[in-house]
């Protein structure tokens, strides 16, 4: 039995194949476009003097990106990453329903972990990946 070719997509300098999805990405592309600006917030992040906690930690109800702490807040951080700002800033992507599932998915993650933390914000890190290959990283406090 024939099968069609799959579709190859070149994404960060690899090619990737997979089936097609939304926009013409398919589903390994959109996830290698997501570790790509994760490492890039975690570094951003470092660099700034945090401490990453935990990355990609999930439950159940599903996925929190990263959370960190200086030391005296806790941040709970959703990263988004676009390749190209045809659609808008990628922190646009972040509505009231994905702040209500983030705030739902930290309150599972403080239930999971000992520490008792007084102040806890949340955040949004969007990642856009420039022509040139550079991010342009846009740290947002307190987003939500």
């Amino acid at each position: 039995m024939l099968r069609a070719p799959r579709p190859t997509v070149t994404l960060l300098g690899r090619r990737v194949t997979g089936d097609p999805r939304v926009c013409g990405l398919n589903v390994r592309a959109k996830d290698a476009i997501g570790q790509y600006g994760e490492r890039v917030a975690v570094r951003h992040l470092l660099q700034a003097g945090w401490t990453v906690l935990d990355r990609n930690w999930r439950c159940p109800e599903g996925e929190l990106d990263i959370v960190a702490t200086d030391g005296a807040v806790l941040m709970i951080c959703e990263v988004k990453t676009r390749s190209t700002d045809v659609f808008g800033d990628p922190c646009q992507a972040v509505n009231w329903r994905k702040a209500r599932r983030i705030r739902q998915l930290a309150a599972c993650w403080l239930a999971a972990n000992e520490d008792c933390w007084a102040d806890v914000r949340f955040d949004v890190i969007s990642v856009l990946r420039q022509p040139s290959g550079a991010a342009l990283v846009r740290h947002l406090e307190d987003a939500f």
